[in-house]
């Protein structure tokens, strides 16, 4: 039998055959290509002399097959994953993980680099060459090739170890996620909850077999619009009791074991390379460059938002009290009264918003703006196979219309499908003798779902959530390295944000939102008044947002800052953590931590501040923007050259300084958020 993963793919730009593959293909396929590449190393050690070409170029070229492959397997884990699946993942992920250590661990290969990195004049290479090369021989010393053969050993098993209870992680939070259901009989406990909310919780309990009654899952589309609108107090505590003890309640889908297991293997693994703690080995290869700069900077940050944040919770607190007497704001509380004060305050809630913003619309939007800044332009294509029938694949056009990129995008929550919303790749873009090699990108998210009466209508937020993942699209869609691990998204983890977080100031912007906000029964444009009060509602409880946002990177930065040893009561340690940003009180028996994903399953271990280090470039480099106007063609060229094109083909200060003339400052991101005055 033919195995449609090795073959040449016979599709439209190669893309994966998805109507071809079968679980049972993926096992053979890695172990095959992991032979290729292996095949590939080996060459590459038997070139007589060692060169930038024949050793660092050739090292970034090998195993693409395999990279394909790999990409593949594990963003249908994330996407479309099962039983099966799950169950390949743990068996395929030591694979992987092996031929990685194989290679970074080859001593005779990584004299050749040290040779090469050695022996080369900066001034000999072009400054993307000069990136690789630093790039290449960081990456073997930082992962273990001066360490002894008995290290190295014990590096391989930390290695294997973190990356099978990585994954057992995520599945006990997806397992969490799914088994969740809450079904309400009584149509009257679903008060202040919008028609729309109410028909897609009736069609969920149909689903599940229950017709007649509604039902709430933890799923984003139905759980923030039930603590959003419910006035049911009850029904509210009950779904965030539920949402916020996933993976908590001391049985088998428990994470606080797998949690003490990746801390303790992730300060080992930092302390056999000579780094004191997890932290000070990640931040060595980020912008902000040291735990101690990251906490300079989050403390800098809360300083300046906490009593904004204070105020925010005690207008929410003094507001529930004067409209139902409530003398004790809680955490299921905040939601719900904010989103009453806001209409108060603003006369604007997401259901006034809602009817404007039908998701097929708002995907042209996204296309339209895109075309606006960049000339480019978006085409669905049916003959690309797509791996559940929700998916849409498009392809991507430049200015003179070649094709630039395949973009696949996936909206509604499904079982197999995690929560949140990402972007990720199956194929980095690359230059080769062949010529530019174009990226296959994916967008994935968990949007509203269409009912039977009404289509897919987002919320405000989920406008601003597309466009940020789509920002991330951009940086792979607009790629132009040489290079596959500097092209598109290959940059410092705190630079990747700014490409997405700069893209959502465009929803504010009428000039913009004329583009597509319609209503999707009359077809109006969205009224002027309406854009005004997003606008002016741009800072709603933006103190509180933003200590929240710090508040996860202080943990992080807690949990892998530090000898995990000290960290044996997880609850404990994290309500300790909690203390200083704390705005409402805590409730008892709760743990973010145990679903807390980002940073024990995904890659922002001692990342997680980057989402603020990012806001602060982005609200700088929008700035520019707003002068010189969001769609002026300059500077929408300059954003495309120096961030976006480049990617990660040189340090990204220098990138950024290269677009805005200057370093970045915090004063933009401090104006936009309403910390200090406009």
């Amino acid at each position: 039998m033919t195995n449609p993963l090795l073959a040449e793919f016979a599709t439209p730009f190669h893309t994966p055959p998805f109507d071809q593959i079968q679980t049972e293909h993926f096992l053979p396929a890695i172990q095959e290509s992991i032979c290729l590449a292996k095949e590939e190393i080996e060459k590459i050690k038997t070139e007589p002399l060692p060169t930038f070409e024949n050793t660092i170029e050739a090292l970034d070229r090998s195993g693409k097959k395999l990279g394909v492959i790999s990409a593949t397997f594990f963003n249908l884990n994330s996407a479309e994953t099962n039983d099966e699946i799950q169950k390949l993942a743990r068996e395929i992920s030591p694979l992987l993980t092996e031929h990685s250590n194989d290679i970074l661990l080859d001593q005779e290969l990584f004299q050749r680099v040290e040779q090469v990195f050695q022996n080369s004049a900066k001034e000999s290479l072009t400054p993307e060459q000069w990136t690789l090369l630093d790039k290449t021989y960081k990456s073997f010393v930082r992962n273990g090739a001066k360490l002894s053969p008995e290290q190295a050993n014990e590096l391989r098993k930390i290695d294997q170890e973190l990356a099978q209870t990585s994954l057992k992680f995520g599945e006990n939070v997806l397992a969490e996620t799914n088994k969740f259901v809450h079904f309400v009989e009584n149509e009257s406990d679903l008060e202040g909850l919008p028609e729309g909310i109410k028909e897609a919780a009736a069609q969920i309990a149909e689903e599940k077999g229950k017709p007649g009654m509604w039902a709430f899952t933890l799923d984003y589309p139905s759980y923030i619009p039930a603590m959003t609108y419910a006035k049911n107090r009850e029904l509210r505590k009950t779904l965030f009791m539920a949402f916020n003890t996933k993976a908590s309640k001391g049985d088998e889908l428990d994470n606080q074991e797998n949690i003490k297991q990746i801390l303790t293997l992730r300060h080992r693994r930092a302390q056999l390379l000579g780094y004191s703690t997890h932290a000070a080995f990640v931040l060595e290869e980020r912008m902000a460059k040291s735990p101690e700069s990251v906490l300079e900077f989050l403390e800098s940050l809360l300083k300046k938002a906490k009593p904004k944040a204070e105020q925010d919770v005690k207008e929410v607190a003094d507001f529930a009290k004067n409209l139902d007497g409530l003398e004790d704001l809680k955490k299921w509380d905040f939601a719900y009264y904010s989103e009453l004060l806001k209409k108060e305050k603003y006369a604007l809630d997401d259901e006034l918003l809602r009817p404007y913003f039908q998701l097929e619309n708002v995907i042209e939007g996204v296309f339209l703006t895109s075309g606006k800044l960049y000339g480019i332009t978006f085409q669905k294509n049916e003959k690309i196979p797509v791996y559940h029938p929700e998916v849409t694949a498009y392809e991507v056009m430049d200015r003179e219309g070649k094709h630039l990129a395949v973009l696949y995008a996936d909206f509604f929550p499904r079982p197999g499908k995690r929560n949140g919303a990402w972007m990720t790749s199956y194929k980095g873009q690359f230059r080769d003798e062949s010529g530019d090699s174009r990226p296959h990108i994916s967008i994935v998210c968990n949007f509203t779902k269409p009912t039977k009466t009404r289509p897919s209508l987002l919320t405000f937020n989920e406008v601003t959530t597309l466009f940020h993942e789509f920002g991330h699209a951009l940086h792979g869609i607009l790629a132009r390295g040489t290079y596959e691990s500097l092209s598109g998204t290959s940059v410092y983890w705190d630079f990747v944000e700014l490409p997405s977080q700069i893209f959502e100031n465009w929803c504010y912007e009428k000039e913009c939102l004329d583009l597509f906000a319609r209503h999707y029964q009359t077809g109006e444009k969205i009224p002027a008044d309406l854009i005004q009060k997003i606008k002016d509602a741009a800072n709603f409880q933006q103190g509180y947002l933003t200590v929240r946002q710090i508040s996860f990177g202080l943990l992080d930065m807690a949990y892998h800052g530090q000898d995990p040893v000290q960290i044996t009561d997880l609850k404990e340690f994290e309500t300790e953590i909690m203390k200083k940003t704390d705005l409402l009180p805590r409730t008892p028996g709760t743990m973010m931590s145990t679903s807390f994903s980002h940073i024990f399953q995904g890659g922002y271990s001692s990342g997680y501040y980057s989402y603020k280090w990012a806001e602060v470039l982005d609200a700088d480099a929008f700035e520019l923007f707003q002068e010189k106007g969001i769609f002026d063609s300059e500077t929408a060229q300059s954003f495309e050259k120096n961030i976006l094109s480049a990617g990660g083909t040189e340090h990204p200060l220098e990138l950024f300084k290269r677009f805005r003339g200057r370093e970045p400052k915090q004063e933009a991101l401090l104006k936009r958020s309403g910390l200090i005055p406009n």
